[in-house]
């Protein structure tokens, strides 16, 4: 099993999260978060004073998922997310040693 943590433009979500579960991907969960890399923020005009914008907002998309469908969650989020200008995004995966449904105690695949 993998964690994937997807850091997408806001706007992009409904699109992501389509295409994730058009692959088979049941849940995720999505955290409003702020920050910047190669954008570097931007400046903004208002009431006449202009101030710089260090963090833009994101929204982060983690999921588990079974091995078998790894590759195909991330190209899911790549074409989803892309519009081709600075910003799309990151995605990352990381190894998931064991997952368990709380209310049913189930764990490993039948968890996710």
């Amino acid at each position: 099993m993998k964690w994937i943590s997807a850091i997408i433009k806001p706007f992009k979500l409904d699109e992501v999260r389509m295409a994730l579960n058009a692959i088979g991907v049941q849940g995720l969960t999505v955290t409003d978060v702020r920050g910047f890399g190669r954008q570097k923020g931007h400046t903004e005009l208002y009431r006449g004073a202009e101030y710089v914008v260090d963090f833009l907002p994101k929204v982060k998309v983690e999921a588990a998922v079974a091995d078998d469908i790894l590759e195909d969650a991330i190209a899911a989020i790549e074409q989803a997310a892309a519009t081709g200008k600075i910003g799309d995004g990151k995605i990352f995966v990381f190894d998931l040693q064991k997952a368990v449904r709380i209310r049913t105690g189930e764990a490993g695949l039948e968890a996710i």
